[in-house]
C-alpha cells in the first residue's frame, strides 16, 4: 500500500550519507543546506531579474543603439529581445538538468554562474548600432540564457538533495519566491537603471554574478552520487529542435504576415509547428527505446509527477499572460488617464504591480512550510482556485478601475500562485528517484518556461483578434475627428494592432507611432496635435476595443486555472515504482 497522495518521500531516500538529514556523520548540525538554499536562491533571483529587466528597459535600449523597433522589418528584433531568453531556457533546461545528473549538479550550476556573468559583461559593451547592435544583444542574450538555464535546471535538484523531506516545501518555496520576486523587481529596477544608462541594466548583474560565482565554487558540494551514463544525443537533439521549432513558430505567429494581422497562416510558421510536433513525437519514441535516455518517460506513470507538471504548465500559461496583459492595461490606458507620461509608464507599471509580488512573497514560504506538515493537495488545489477566482474578479473590473480593487485582486492572484508553487514543486521533486532529480527539475522548468512562451503567443493572439474586430473603426473615426485626412486615418487604422500594442508596452505614445511616419502631425493645428498626442485621446479611443480583448484573455486564463486545479486535485501517490527506483 503506497503512502498518502500528498505526502513527500521519507527523508534521505537515495541520498549520499548525511545529505538532506540536517546533520553530519558525527552528529553535529550541518548548516550546508542553508548555504545551498541561500546560493541557489541568489542564482534564481539573478536569472529571473534579467528576464524582466530587459523587457521594461527596451525603449532605452533601442534609443541607445539608434534603432526604431517599429520601422519596417524591425519588429523581429523587438520580439526576439522579449522571447529569445524564454525560448532558450525552455529548450535547454532538461538537457542541462540531465547533464547535472551525469557530471554533477553543483558543477553545472557553478558553470551557469560563470556563463551568465560573462554574457552580462558582453551585453554591456555592445560595440554596434542599428540592426547589428540588436543582433549583438540578441546573440549574447542567448548565451546569457544558457547560463540561466544551468542555474534553473539544477537549483531545485540541489535543494532537494540538501533538505530532508519535512523541510523541502519550505526550502523550495523560498527558492521560488526569489525567482518570482526577481521577475517583478526587474520591472522596477529596469525602469530606474534605464533612465540613467541602458547599459546599467546589464552592469547590475556583475557584482551579483561575481559574488555568487565565488561563493558557489567555495561553498557548494555534491551531496548525491553521480550517475554514470552516456549522453543521449538523439534524444537531446530531437527535443531541442522540436520544442525550439514550436516556440520559434509561436514567436513569428504573432507577427503580421502578408496583409494579415498575425502570421499563423505563414508557411514558415505552419512548417515549424508541424515539424516541431513531429520531432517531439520522435523524441518520445527514441526515449522509450534507448538504453540510457535523456529523460525517463516512465516518470510520467507516477501521477504525482505527471499531474504536478500538468498543473504547473497550465498555471504558467495563465500566469505568463497575466503579466503582459496587466502591463499593457496599465501603460496603455490606466496610467495615462491618471496623468502619467507615456515615457514614465513602464516604471510606474512595475510599482503598481507590486501587490502581485507581495501576495506571492507572503503565501509562498508560509504554504511551503505548512505543506511540509499537512500535505500538499489542499494548498496546490486551493491556491489554483484562488488564482482562478482572481481572474474572474479582473473580468468584472471596469477599464478605468479603482486602484484598491485592482491591488486586492492581483494580490489574491499572487497569493494563489504562492500557495500552489512551492508545495507543487516539492511534490514533483519528491516523487522521483534521486538519480533523476536533475532531469526532473529540468523538465519542471521546461513546463514552466514553455508555459510562459505559450502564454505570450496565446494571449497576444487573443488580444489582437479582439482589437482587430473593433479598433480600426474607432481609430479611423477618432483620427478624422481631429483633422487627420481620411486616407491617412484609414491607413493608420488598417495597420496591424500588434504595433499599437507594443507601443503601449514600450511606453511610447501610440499615436506618434501610427502617424509619425506620414508627417501629418506637423501639418495639424496646434490644438488638434496636442489632443492627439495627449494623455487621454488614445486611452479613451482604445478602451472599449481593449476591454473586449481583455475579457477574452481573462476568461481563457480562468479556464486554464480551473483545468490546472483539476489536474492538481487528481495527483496520485509520490511513491516510486520498482522500475523508477531501478
Amino acid at each position: 500500500m503506497s503512502e498518502p497522495a500528498d505526502r513527500p518521500e521519507p527523508a534521505g531516500i537515495g541520498l549520499a550519507p548525511g545529505a538532506g538529514s540536517g546533520a553530519t556523520a558525527t552528529g553535529r548540525p550541518d548548516h550546508y543546506k542553508w548555504v545551498a538554499l541561500s546560493n541557489t536562491s541568489l542564482g534564481m533571483f539573478m536569472a529571473t531579474v534579467d528576464s524582466s529587466i530587459v523587457i521594461i528597459s527596451m525603449p532605452a535600449i533601442f534609443r541607445g543603439i539608434h534603432l526604431d523597433p517599429f520601422a519596417p522589418g524591425n519588429i523581429s528584433y523587438l520580439l526576439w529581445m522579449i522571447m529569445g531568453y524564454l525560448l532558450v531556457t525552455a529548450v535547454l533546461v532538461v538537457t542541462l538538468g540531465r547533464l547535472g545528473d551525469i557530471v554533477g549538479r553543483v558543477r553545472m550550476y557553478n558553470l551557469g554562474f560563470v556563463v551568465f556573468t560573462l554574457a552580462s559583461v558582453a551585453l554591456s559593451f555592445d560595440p554596434f548600432l542599428g540592426g547589428s547592435g540588436a543582433l549583438w544583444l540578441i546573440g549574447w542574450r542567448v548565451v546569457q540564457a544558457l547560463g540561466g538555464s544551468m542555474l534553473m535546471a539544477n537549483s531545485a535538484a540541489i535543494i532537494t538533495d540538501a533538505f530532508p523531506a519535512h523541510q523541502r516545501g519550505m526550502a523550495l518555496g523560498i527558492n521560488q519566491i526569489s525567482a518570482l520576486s526577481g521577475q517583478f523587481i526587474g520591472l522596477v529596477l529596469g525602469g530606474l537603471l534605464s533612465a540613467w544608462d541602458w547599459r546599467a541594466v546589464f552592469w547590475v548583474n556583475l557584482p551579483v554574478g561575481i559574488l555568487g560565482t565565488i561563493w558557489a565554487y567555495r561553498s557548494l558540494r555534491e551531496t548525491s552520487a553521480r550517475q554514470k551514463s552516456r549522453i543521449d544525443w538523439w534524444g537531446n537533439l530531437t527535443f531541442a529542435l522540436g520544442l525550439g521549432a514550436l516556440l520559434v513558430s509561436i514567436t513569428y505567429g504573432i507577427q503580421p504576415y502578408a496583409g494579415h494581422t498575425m502570421g499563423w497562416t505563414s508557411p514558415k510558421v505552419l512548417a515549424g509547428l508541424i515539424g516541431g510536433s513531429v520531432l517531439l513525437a520522435a523524441f518520445c519514441v527514441i526515449e522509450s527505446r534507448v538504453e540510457q535516455p535523456m529523460f525517463h518517460l516512465a516518470l510520467f506513470r507516477n501521477r504525482a509527477f505527471a499531474a504536478g507538471n500538468a498543473a504547473s504548465l497550465l498555471a504558467s500559461v495563465a500566469r505568463g499572460g497575466l503579466q503582459f496583459m496587466l502591463i499593457i492595461w496599465l501603460q496603455g490606458i490606466w496610467l495615462p488617464l491618471h496623468g502619467y507620461d507615456y515615457a514614465d509608464a513602464p516604471l510606474w507599471a512595475g510599482i503598481f504591480l507590486l501587490p502581485l509580488t507581495a501576495g506571492f512573497l507572503v503565501a509562498g514560504p508560509l504554504c511551503g512550510w505548512l505543506s511540509d506538515r499537512h500535505g500538499v493537495r489542499f494548498f496546490t488545489t486551493g491556491g489554483l482556485l484562488l488564482f482562478s477566482a482572481s481572474f474572474v474578479g479582473l473580468l468584472l473590473l471596469p477599464i478605468t478601475f479603482p486602484y484598491w480593487a485592482f491591488a486586492l485582486l492581483i494580490m489574491a492572484n499572487g497569493m494563489g500562485s504562492g500557495m500552489f508553487s512551492a508545495p507543487n514543486t516539492s511534490a514533483i521533486m519528491s516523487s522521483v528517484p534521486v538519480t533523476h532529480r536533475g532531469a526532473a527539475s529540468g523538465m519542471r522548468s521546461t513546463f514552466q518556461n514553455s508555459g510562459m512562451s505559450l502564454s505570450i503567443g496565446i494571449f497576444f493572439s487573443l488580444l489582437i483578434v479582439g482589437l482587430a474586430n473593433r479598433l480600426p473603426a474607432a481609430l479611423s473615426s477618432g483620427l478624422q475627428a481631429q483633422g487627420v485626412p481620411a486616407a491617412t486615418a484609414q491607413h493608420a487604422a488598417s495597420l496591424p494592432p500588434v504595433s499599437t500594442v507594443f507601443s503601449a508596452f514600450l511606453g511610447i505614445n501610440p499615436v506618434q507611432t501610427l502617424l509619425g511616419p506620414s508627417g501629418v502631425l506637423d501639418t495639424l493645428p496646434a490644438h488638434n496635435r496636442a489632443v492627439l498626442t495627449g494623455k487621454s485621446f488614445f486611452p479613451n479611443l482604445i478602451s472599449a476595443p481593449f476591454h473586449h480583448g481583455l475579457l477574452i484573455v481573462f476568461a481563457t486564463a480562468t479556464a486554464m486555472g480551473l483545468l490546472a486545479a483539476t489536474a492538481s486535485l487528481l495527483r496520485g501517490t509520490p511513491g516510486l515504482t520498482p522500475e523508477q527506483e531501478g
